[in-house]
C-alpha cells in the first residue's frame, strides 16, 4: 500500500550515504513536515548505527507570537525527536530557533510604534521573525561543515509519479540542486510527487505513533479535518519552480493582521479551545488601532511627512501613549489567559527602546509592569529618572510658553545626554542637527511655500 514511500526512504538512503553533507529540515509541526520527517528517521532507524555518521538537523522557528497550543505542540515534538535520536543513536538534532530580540513583533510594535502589517504589501514581519533566524542558523552550518544539504517537503499537486530508478552517479544535479540564495547550500525535495490524500493514510498507519514515539492523531485533530496547506517557508523556493517550500506552520501567528479573519484561530476556538477567544479579541483591536489616526504619529520614524494619493497626510508609528496601552493589556491579557506571550528579554529591549524614544522618566515599562503584575522587574530598582517630576513639569510648561513640542525637546535632551562622553563634541552637534532638520518641523513652511509658487504661477 505504501510502495511509494518505501522508495522514497530507499532513495534518502542512497542520498544520505553518498557524502558527509550534514542534513537539514525545517520543521514546523504541519502535515508535510511531519511526513518528511517521519520518513527521515525511518530511513535512519533503517541503517546500522555505524552508517549513520553525519548530522541531521532539523529546525522549527518560534516565531514568539505563535499560536500557543500549536507552540507547545512544537516544543514537545522538539524534545521527542531529540530523545528519540539520542535513545536510538541516530545522529539527529532538533533545534528551535528564533527571532534577534530587538527584532521581535512586540519589540518592533510596543518598542518602536511599527504599524501591525498589512495586505497587500506591508508585511514587514516575515523577514524579521523568521527568515532571518533561519538564514543565521543555516550559514552557521555551512560554516562549521562547509556544505549542507537541505530537504523540502514541498508536495506538487499532480498525478505523475517520478522515478525513482537514479542511480548514484546521477544525485548531484538529478536529486541535488544548489539552493538559488544560499551559497554552499544544497536543496533535496523527495516529497514532490506524493499525492495529498495518502499523507495522512501513512501518518496514521498502524497506530499513528511517530518514528520518534508521539500520537499523529493529536496533529490531525489540529487540522479539524480540513484541506489546509502549510505557509511560506523560511528556506525559500525551488529554484525551477518557485514551488513554495514547507518549513513554518500554516496555523500562523495569533497576532496576524494581514487577514481580515484568523481562520486558524476561528477554527481552533470553534473546535472547543475557547482559551484563545482573549487573543483573537486583542488581535482584532490591533487591527482596530491601525486604522485609528488618532493611534499613530503624524510623521514616519525618520521625521518625514508623507502625503497620500488622496491628499491626506499619512500616518506613521504607534503612539508612546499607544504603546504604553498595548503593553498594559498585553500584560493583562498574560494574566486573563495563563499564557507566556511576551518574554523577560522583549520587555527589557522595549525599555531601551522607550528611553531611546523619549521617556525621560526612564519608567515607562517598569512600572506599567508592577501596576498590572503586582511584581517588579528585575532591573526595576535600577531604573532611576534622570529628572524628578517637578524638573518635566517646568520643562513642559516651558515648551508650551515658547510653543516647542515637548517631544523635540524630549529628543533633543536624549541625544545630548547619549552622546556627552564622547569626546568630539561634533558628534553631539550632528546628532542635535539631525533631530532639527526632521522634516515634520518644517512641513508647514515648505507647505507655504509651495502654495506661494502655485498662486504666482496662475496668476503668471
Amino acid at each position: 500500500m505504501f510502495e511509494e514511500f518505501e522508495a522514497i526512504k530507499k532513495e534518502m538512503a542512497m542520498v544520505y550515504l553518498h557524502d558527509q553533507r550534514p542534513w537539514m529540515i525545517g520543521y514546523s509541526g504541519g502535515k508535510d513536515s511531519t511526513l518528511l520527517c517521519q520518513l527521515v528517521l525511518e530511513m535512519l532507524q533503517s541503517l546500522k548505527p555505524e552508517q549513520r555518521t553525519k548530522k541531521v538537523y532539523i529546525v522549527t522557528s518560534d516565531t514568539m507570537v505563535e499560536n500557543p497550543i500549536v507552540q507547545r505542540y512544537m516544543h514537545r515534538m522538539n524534545e521527542a525527536i531529540n530523545a528519540s535520536s539520542q535513545l536510538e543513536h541516530l545522529n539527529v538534532e532538533a533545534h528551535i530557533i528564533y527571532p534577534d530580540v530587538k527584532q521581535t513583533f512586540w519589540s518592533l510594535v510596543i518598542g518602536l510604534g511599527y504599524p501591525t502589517p498589512a495586505p497587500p504589501g506591508f508585511r514587514w514581519c516575515t523577514e524579521r521573525l523568521k527568515i532571518n533566524a533561519s538564514n543565521e542558523f543555516t550559514y552557521k552550518k555551512i560554516q562549521e561543515d562547509g556544505e549542507i544539504v537541505i530537504l523540502l517537503g514541498v508536495r506538487k499537486d499532480e498525478s505523475s509519479a517520478r522515478s525513482r530508478s537514479i542511480s548514484e552517479h546521477e544525485i548531484e544535479g538529478k536529486i541535488l540542486t544548489p539552493h538559488s540564495q544560499i551559497e554552499k547550500a544544497y536543496v533535496y525535495n523527495p516529497l514532490t510527487y506524493v499525492k495529498n490524500d495518502i499523507v495522512w493514510e501513512y501518518l496514521l498507519k498502524g497506530d499513528g505513533m511517530s518514528a520518534w514515539g508521539t500520537d499523529n492523531h493529536y496533529l490531525l485533530s489540529m487540522y479539524q479535518g480540513e484541506n489546509l496547506t502549510e505557509e511560506d517557508s523560511v528556506i525559500g523556493h525551488i529554484d525551477k519552480d518557485n514551488m513554495k517550500v514547507t518549513g513554518n506552520s500554516r496555523f500562523g501567528c495569533w497576532v496576524c493582521t494581514m487577514v481580515k479573519e484568523d481562520k486558524s484561530l476561528k477554527n481552533f476556538i470553534e473546535r472547543g479551545s475557547t482559551e484563545l477567544i482573549p487573543l483573537r479579541d486583542f488581535r482584532n483591536w490591533l487591527i482596530d488601532l491601525r486604522a485609528n489616526p488618532e493611534a499613530r504619529e503624524a510623521r514616519r520614524r525618520n521625521g518625514a511627512i508623507y502625503m497620500m494619493s488622496s491628499g491626506d497626510l499619512g500616518s506613521g508609528p504607534f503612539t508612546m501613549e499607544t504603546r504604553q496601552e498595548m503593553l498594559r493589556r498585553l500584560l493583562q491579557l498574560e494574566i486573563d489567559t495563563g499564557f507566556d506571550l511576551i518574554s523577560e528579554d522583549e520587555l527589557k529591549v522595549i525599555d531601551q527602546m522607550w528611553e531611546n524614544e523619549g521617556d525621560l522618566s526612564r519608567r515607562g515599562v517598569v512600572d506599567i509592569y508592577f501596576a498590572v503584575k503586582g511584581e517588579r522587574l528585575p532591573w526595576d530598582s535600577l531604573k532611576k529618572a534622570k529628572y524628578s517630576e517637578t524638573e518635566l513639569d517646568l520643562i513642559a510648561s516651558l515648551c508650551d510658553d515658547y510653543n516647542v513640542p515637548f517631544d523635540l525637546m524630549s529628543k533633543l535632551m536624549i541625544a545630548v545626554d547619549n552622546t556627552k562622553f564622547y569626546t568630539r563634541s561634533q558628534i553631539s552637534a550632528r546628532e542635535v542637527e539631525k533631530i532639527l532638520n526632521e522634516g515634520w518641523l518644517h512641513f508647514e513652511n515648505i507647505q507655504k511655500g509651495l502654495n506661494n509658487e502655485n498662486q504666482q504661477d496662475r496668476v503668471i
